[in-house]
């Protein structure tokens, strides 16, 4: 399907029957001026050609968290009016067995706001936990254990939206060498989560005028950001007024802590301006042929309740 036969702002994917997953790759492209790079032999091999370890390496099920929406706009600019640090994600999905790119798969991602508010859920606030907080920037590394409480709806536990709004969530569908690009706003963080943005990847559906029909989940994760980007993040505005706990990389329950596998993200930015942009970059290997719809991805045993 070509870019012009589904709308680029509007549009609802249609109710799937089958819970689907998400298998996604985020390539960064440099901004201008002195960039922070997180390098790798993956940036320098062929974005044509994956390395045999790749091949076999499937990256990590992850749980949906409480705030999946499965009625998602069909677009790839997700931001709407949400201020915050230019975000561009750029996805690929391969077989991790073949090596081969998914064409035509359906990519979801969705994320809270740089007050750490998602849509759908606003009347919930801040990871529903509560009112986006505002006041003075945090400042240095947070210290200590991560937090034990948090609201109601943690886990893979699915909550139903309390509103209309759908900023920060799109769908769109990979090419037919499974890339599949998102422009966004770097996320922000609330009580007991690593700054992250959540995906899943879904196949063996059909793409419609009314969106993506069918199918069924292959994997379900979700993508990180290395805490010198997040604490680079926490001085510009809006972050800024964002006085949220924050919980580091380390701390956060969810990520496995397996590095890009795991999903964490390649970032290149100017590191003396990083509210110029951020560009991303992953790539995901996932088992088109299984389903993993979050159901088989719970929280590790020192999982605090918080949300996802």
């Amino acid at each position: 399907m070509t870019d012009s036969q589904v709308p680029e702002n509007r549009g609802k994917l249609a109710r799937r029957t089958v819970l689907m997953a998400s298998g996604a790759a985020v390539t960064a492209v440099g901004v201008g001026g002195a960039l922070s790079v997180n390098a790798s032999a993956e940036e320098a091999a062929p974005k044509t050609h994956a390395s045999a370890e790749t091949c076999y390496t499937l990256t990590s099920e992850l749980v949906e968290g409480p705030y999946y929406i499965d009625a998602d706009k069909i677009r790839r600019d997700i931001t709407e009016d949400q201020e915050g640090i230019p975000l561009t994600l750029e996805l690929k999905v391969i077989d991790a067995d073949t090596c081969k790119p998914l064409r035509n798969a359906a990519v979801d991602i969705w994320h809270c706001s740089a007050t750490g508010v998602y849509s759908g859920y606003e009347s919930s606030g801040n990871g529903g936990g509560g009112p986006a907080p505002t006041g003075p920037p945090p400042s240095g590394t947070p210290t200590g254990e991560p937090p034990t409480g948090g609201p109601a709806g943690g886990g893979g536990g699915h909550q139903e939206p309390t509103d209309d709004d759908r900023f920060l969530r799109g769908t769109w569908h990979t090419d037919r060498h499974g890339h599949v690009t998102f422009k966004t706003i770097f996320p922000g963080w609330y009580q007991g989560r690593a700054v992250h943005i959540h995906t899943k990847v879904h196949v063996d559906g059909t793409w419609t005028d009314e969106g993506y029909e069918g199918g069924h989940t292959c994997h379900t994760g979700q993508f990180f950001f290395d805490e010198k980007s997040v604490l680079a993040s926490a001085e510009v505005a809006p972050y800024s007024a964002n006085t949220s706990t924050r919980t580091t990389l380390t701390e956060d329950t969810i990520y496995p802590q397996n590095g890009h596998t795991g999903g964490l993200l390649y970032l290149k930015y100017d590191k003396r301006n990083i509210a110029k942009g951020v560009r991303a970059h992953l790539t995901m290997g996932v088992a088109p042929d299984e389903t993993h719809d979050s159901s088989d991805t719970q929280p590790s045993p020192s999982a605090s309740p918080s949300a996802s």
